[in-house]
């Protein structure tokens, strides 16, 4: 079964497509996660052939490359949990959450395209993250790192990037949504 995409307008009217041109759903979804997962791990192989912990600064110093291997979630939260806690938490869980957030997109019946294109991006982030800890010994390859002085981000990698702006959109999402909801019933 191939469910159409449906844009919406700024205040959520559904667009209608023009007959013949809607995309797949699940053709968005897994394009977008194709596309995630792929440059996540090309870019994480390169960095792990040309990197060292040693950081190299690009841009004056706006991005610093720096080779890490990351046992815990974002900035090395939960790094000094047991290996086994770690596994149950960073993979197990990771992977059930990816799962769900694949249904939800490919299911939920009134997702706008962006909140597909949203979704698929946090699902190809977790997969690339996936891929690492299920191939490198429950480890995260981290490579890049954002800032000016002293405000910097921490060591990350493309996956992390795609899950943050993906999950930052579903938020902006909800909230448009929510206020159009109470803006209606006025």
């Amino acid at each position: 079964m191939t469910l159409s995409v449906t844009d919406r307008d700024a205040v959520g009217r559904t667009l209608r497509p023009e007959p013949g041109k809607t995309i797949s759903r699940r053709r968005i979804v897994g394009v977008v996660v194709g596309a995630t997962v792929g440059l996540d791990q090309v870019t994480k192989l390169v960095a792990l052939r040309r990197l060292s912990p040693t950081a190299i600064h690009i841009w004056g110093d706006l991005v610093r490359l720096q080779l890490s291997d990351n046992a815990g979630a974002f900035l090395g939260l939960g790094a000094k949990l047991s290996p086994s806690l770690r596994f149950w938490v960073f993979t197990v869980a990771s992977a059930a959450m990816v799962l769900w957030v694949l249904a939800y997109a490919l299911r939920t019946d009134d997702l706008p395209r962006d909140g597909i294109v949203a979704m698929a991006l946090v699902a190809g982030g977790g997969i690339g993250n996936l891929i690492d800890r299920t191939s490198r010994g429950g480890k995260v390859v981290d490579f890049l790192n954002f800032g000016l002085g002293h405000l910097r981000t921490g060591i990350l990698n493309i996956a992390d990037i795609a899950i943050f702006f993906g999950a930052l959109y579903v938020m902006w999402v909800a909230v448009q949504a929510s206020r159009r909801s109470v803006d209606s019933d006025d």
